[in-house]
């Protein structure tokens, strides 16, 4: 019975393989689509691995993938295996350097491996539904063409602090986990466009400043948590078009400003930090104006920051070990870093 239904899966294969191989221009075959064969264990193709440019293996049963098949794949751009029973992943898919697309969910995952952070050539990452308790700490500082990071629905704690280096970084999906916190230095998220840590429920009590620093932000959703203030800066945020923050105990701002819609949220954000700065005598608004971080009118009152330069990156100064030193986390600190 069980070589019968082995093959039964080969001859699907085969034909579901001959479906993409173009044998009247000799191509090589670009993609298998091995999807919903209720697949327990992979069969032995006949056709060259290192050719597949997609391999679709989701909606099966397998329990693991060869080391030796993920090491041959050398070719793979897009890798599907969502919706199996996997309870981890072959340490072998470091050596998929042209990896751009993998897709995870669905799974059993408590890791991903740290060979992970080879597959630089990685844009999307999706680990939904899984049981990650973390992130490997440093893939941040390896998967720079990182665009999409989603790991919505697992136990997550915190992000660790290399996901602030993921520059291109442009949607970040954290929501349903058990977050604690989020990373402080956000403001080199350059590109992040959406942002949601919502649905972390009494885990997640704050949001770091530097949320309010991320200029290309056009929604940001942290409803359902335990917030009771949001920080100050988010009135800065010029492209922010969507903001939800229900299910929250917010007492700043107060329900009757968020009843009046996004634009007089960010107003009374803004006044906040005016406010505060007619108490201090020597003032950091001043000095950050001065370096083009915010602009201050002739009332001596803080306005929206105009657009972000042209990045460009600075020789010498690019490792982790530096990026601290242009934090703006720093120049917000109330230490004397601007004494004279």
């Amino acid at each position: 019975m069980m070589c019968e239904q082995q093959q039964q899966h080969q001859q699907q294969f085969n034909m579901r393989s001959k479906r993409f191989d173009s044998s009247e221009d000799s191509k090589k075959l670009e993609m298998v689509d091995l999807s919903g064969m209720s697949l327990n264990s992979l069969p032995n193709p006949f056709l060259n691995l290192a050719a597949i440019a997609k391999l679709d293996l989701s909606n099966n049963n397998l329990q693991s993938i060869p080391e030796s098949l993920t090491a041959r794949l050398l070719n793979v751009m897009v890798l599907d295996v969502h919706s199996n029973q996997l309870k981890c992943l072959p340490n072998s898919i470091g050596c998929l350097s042209k990896l751009k697309i993998l897709n995870v969910s669905g799974n059993l995952l408590q890791q991903l491996p740290p060979t992970i952070e080879n597959c630089r050539s990685l844009q999307e990452l999706s680990a939904n539904f899984n049981k990650l308790r973390q992130l490997p700490d440093t893939f941040g500082f390896e998967l720079l063409n990182l665009r999409k990071l989603s790991v919505n629905s697992n136990k997550l704690a915190f992000l660790p602090h290399s996901t602030s280096h993921l520059t291109k970084l442009r949607v970040l999906d954290a929501r349903l986990n058990c977050l604690r916190c989020l990373p402080e230095d956000l403001e080199n998220l350059i590109n992040l466009q959406i942002l949601n840590v919502s649905q972390n429920f009494q885990y997640l009590a704050t949001l770091p400043y530097s949320v309010g620093l991320l200029m290309s932000l056009v929604e940001l959703d942290v409803s359902y948590n335990k917030i009771a203030a949001l920080p100050d800066s988010i009135g800065c945020l010029k492209k922010l078009q969507k903001l939800s923050v229900e299910g929250n105990p917010l007492v700043s701002p107060p329900p009757e400003v968020m009843e009046q819609g996004l634009l007089m949220v960010k107003q009374y954000m803004c006044d906040n930090i005016n406010g505060r700065r007619s108490h201090r005598k020597r003032s950091w608004l001043g000095k950050l104006a001065k370096c083009g971080s915010f602009s201050v009118n002739r009332e001596g009152y803080i306005m929206p920051p105009s657009p972000m330069p042209s990045y460009k990156a600075i020789n010498g100064l690019a490792s982790p070990r530096y990026m601290g030193m242009f934090s703006p986390k720093r120049l917000f600190s109330p230490k004397s870093y601007f004494s004279k």
